[in-house]
């Protein structure tokens, strides 16, 4: 008993862990681009923990009811970045063009709950063949893997790559990866706790110069810190937009989780998980946060470490409320090294490359399947590798869509579906075994 307790308990705190890693940054690089002060960065780092320790509880007690994590979305958070880039270019203070993403988020996120409780998400997910599934997966793990790279290499902090942080961040990978493949047992499946535990210590004896200096402060409730409510409606209607297409995380987490706990996803997890995303999609426009979704890179998580069961999924998400709520343990975590946590989440988010293989097996690779495949994915990588630059000769108020590659990818995906069911002579693909 003792022995199940302490698995329970270290499985949990490697949730933690996850949870942490995946949501630290985005407050801290969403208030950068808004120019908030560093205690207002740090209140919203409190926040988000505790959102989203309570969205990933509400999540499997109530929503979709299993252990993946409701987190910050990547498409959101693209977006907004890409909407305060272009602040100037639109003629707007930053302050316009916050209050207006919070109007829009407030928007799409009642649309999503109304959509969830009217069964949308039975009708898309019907859109979501093998070859949808194959692109949304392909883009995202090379979306989140870049970010990861980047900070391992130390291109977050600067121009060039740090070739001593880059050394030790590939030894940490090589390191977790060596527990994971060669670990036995207990050990194997706390893989990247054990990374993330001793690349913190090592890191803090190998790079005294580098530490993370703790800021204190009380955690307090603020609403729309990035601005008054605003209707710029070109901006208002490209953030509703955004809302409603971040509902494709929703349907590929959700069928593509499927496989991996061995039973079909109901319509009544459909129904309470949109709901409640849309909920939560609301408040973070209040809250100046970026708003959720459930992070298929929850599923490279749990095949990595094989603990599928939701008692250290639910231990975990409350210890992240009640490290929000403590302004001394968000100052401690706060200062775990950058170049650890991406490292860390790098080798986690490489199994979700395996999850999006198996949506192509036994597929069989005629002319219109390849363009079925290879046309959004190609487009979609080929976008990503674009400057924000190029996109200037295109109306302002549409850059930052046509400049997101995964976004891109997937709307291409889901027409080369239309065109796939409605052209007169072709077939539809195999399911997938």
């Amino acid at each position: 008993m003792r022995s199940s307790q302490t698995i329970t308990l270290l499985a949990g705190f490697q949730w933690l862990f996850f949870m942490f890693a995946n949501t630290v940054v985005i407050p801290i690089s969403v208030g950068s681009a808004f120019d908030l002060e560093q205690v207002e960065i740090v209140s919203a780092i409190q926040r988000s923990f505790i959102l989203t320790g309570l969205a990933c509880v509400l999540q499997g007690l109530i929503g979709h009811r299993l252990p993946l994590m409701e987190g910050q979305s990547g498409l959101w958070w693209g977006v907004i970045l890409s909407l305060a880039a272009t602040a100037d270019a639109l003629g707007m203070d930053l302050a316009t063009v916050g209050g207006s993403i919070a109007v829009g988020a407030m928007i799409s996120g009642a649309l999503v709950s109304v959509f969830g409780l009217l069964g949308v998400g039975e009708l898309l997910k019907k859109w979501f063949t093998p070859a949808v599934m194959f692109v949304f997966l392909l883009l995202l793990a090379n979306q989140l893997i870049s970010i990861f790279l980047k900070g391992m290499v130390g291109l977050n902090e600067g121009t060039a790559i740090d070739l001593k942080m880059a050394g030790f961040s590939f030894l940490l990978a090589a390191f977790t990866i060596l527990i994971h493949v060669k670990g036995k047992g207990l050990f194997s499946r706390l893989n990247l706790l054990i990374g993330m535990v001793l690349g913190w210590i090592a890191s803090s004896l190998l790079f005294p110069e580098e530490a993370v200096e703790a800021i204190h402060t009380t955690p307090f409730l603020q609403w729309f810190p990035w601005g008054e409510p605003t209707l710029q409606w070109g901006i208002v209607l490209t953030v509703i937009m955004t809302g409603l297409l971040n509902t494709t995380n929703t349907v590929a987490t959700l069928k593509e989780s499927e496989d991996l706990f061995g039973k079909v996803t109901t319509r009544y997890q459909y129904k309470f998980s949109f709901f409640l995303t849309g909920i939560l999609t609301t408040l973070s426009g209040m809250l100046g946060l970026v708003p959720f979704a459930p992070y298929a890179s929850s599923l490279g998580f749990l095949q990595s470490t094989g603990i599928r069961e939701r008692t250290p999924f639910f231990l975990g998400a409350a210890l992240f409320v009640i490290l929000g709520l403590s302004p001394s343990l968000t100052a401690f975590f706060s200062t775990i090294p950058h170049s650890v946590g991406n490292t860390v989440l790098f080798v986690a988010y490489l199994q979700l490359f395996r999850s999006t293989l198996r949506n192509i097996e036994g597929l069989s690779f005629d002319p219109k399947t390849v363009y079925r495949v290879a046309l959004p994915a190609l487009v979609g990588l080929a976008v990503m590798t674009f400057p924000t630059s190029v996109f200037s000769s295109l109306p302002e108020l549409i850059q930052p869509l046509l400049s997101n590659g995964l976004l891109m990818g997937i709307m291409t995906a889901l027409m080369m579906e239309l065109f796939y069911w409605f052209g007169p002579r072709i077939r539809h693909l195999p399911a997938r075994k």
